[in-house]
């Protein structure tokens, strides 16, 4: 029994968070409502199998063009003209009793009517009942029906609009949620390979210089050692700082660790900076073009010397990373992931990136991101 009772209870959480069946409910209540006292009308007449053949037809009818999908805004008109047909006609051979269908007429042309924007159509749909008050003889007629005939169909209307909207909303939000998923994915990658994979490579340059220096018997072996321990702290930390969607980016940090990095393994390093105070997006983007940047000098080229410029003129900012070294060919088809992600990232704040070498190996990085978007 109490497994019951929470079968029960999650089926009714799960159907009040997606109210979308309010739509099938308002059309099998606008068909329950009609077609019981139509039915039971039919019986007393004794016409009941007649009845019966016809208002299953216009059931039919009707179900099929509330139900539709319509490639037109208007769909199948058809259905609404023979549907008005099947509402009026039989009234001259079932007298009263069918009296009740023209809620379904009145359903019906209020969708056609929210179809196409249609005004004159509302008017038409709510006098469905009434004008059968204008019929000349007046034992044809339910004149209680046919005033109450309208207010269910436009309960049904609103009823299954509600359900339709509910459901395309539901499958926006639902599409919203796929894409922002899929958006913090990609943050994640893009992180990922651009804070850890930089602290990677300089992990890995430093412990094959440790290793040479403990060969060599050098007195800095401890020095870089700890300078290791240091990397491998801070690569922990961008390791969280990436799980949590935390940016601590400094580009003057990042610029003074770059110079430091680059003489470590005797790459001589000049630093050039003019422009300070960027704004936080703009200095993140920078940040991260500045490791990419020294990173393939250590990955791609056997420099000796480089030179780092951060320069602003006319409210645009420039980042030039300048090398030798190249080790050639230098294909644009070699271009890796991070330069992908770094291009992505400038392009969002309005920037470029660009990329020269020459013959004598010589390498020049450019990120330009403008102060202002």
């Amino acid at each position: 029994m109490e497994g019951a009772h929470r079968a029960l209870l999650s089926w009714a959480r799960s159907k009040l968070k997606n109210p979308g069946w309010l739509g099938g409910l308002g059309l099998a209540a606008g068909l329950f409502g009609v077609t019981v006292p139509v039915l039971l009308g039919l019986v007393r007449s004794g016409m009941g199998i007649a009845g019966g053949v016809t208002l299953f037809v216009l059931l039919t009818l009707h179900v099929r063009f509330i139900m539709e999908t319509p490639v037109r805004r208007a769909g199948s008109w058809w259905i609404v003209a023979v549907q008005a047909w099947l509402t009026y006609l039989p009234l001259t051979v079932f007298g009263a009793a069918w009296t009740p269908v023209s809620a379904l007429l009145t359903g019906a042309l209020l969708v056609t009517a929210g179809r196409i924007r249609s005004v004159v159509l509302v008017a038409l749909a709510l006098a469905c009942g009434p004008v059968m008050l204008a019929a000349p003889d007046p034992a044809m007629i339910d004149p209680a029906w046919a005033l109450a005939g309208p207010v269910l169909g436009a309960v049904e209307y609103a009823l299954v609009t509600l359900g339709r909207r509910v459901t395309r909303l539901t499958k926006a939000r639902t599409e919203v949620m796929r894409e922002a998923v899929a958006l913090e994915r990609r943050r994640f990658t893009r992180d990922l390979h651009d804070l850890v994979g930089h602290r990677l490579t300089v992990l890995v340059l430093k412990a094959q210089l440790l290793e040479r220096l403990v060969a060599e018997g050098d007195k800095r072996a401890r020095g870089e050692a700890s300078e290791t321990v240091e990397l491998l702290r801070s690569l922990s930390a961008d390791v969280r700082a990436v799980a949590h969607g935390l940016r601590s980016s400094s580009l003057a940090a990042e610029l003074g660790s770059a110079r430091s990095l680059l003489e470590s393994v005797r790459v001589r390093c000049q630093v050039k900076m003019s422009c300070p105070d960027l704004p936080g997006d703009v200095e993140e983007a920078l940040t991260h073009a500045l490791r990419e940047g020294v990173t393939n000098v250590l990955r791609h080229a056997e420099a000796r010397q480089c030179s780092i410029q951060l320069l602003e003129r006319d409210q645009l900012v420039r980042l030039t990373i300048r090398n030798d070294g190249v080790r050639p060919p230098r294909r644009p088809e070699d271009t890796g992931q991070g330069l992908l992600n770094l291009a992505e990232r400038v392009s969002c704040l309005g920037g470029w990136l660009e990329a020269t070498s020459s013959r004598t190996g010589q390498f020049t990085f450019s990120a330009y991101v403008p102060r202002k978007k």
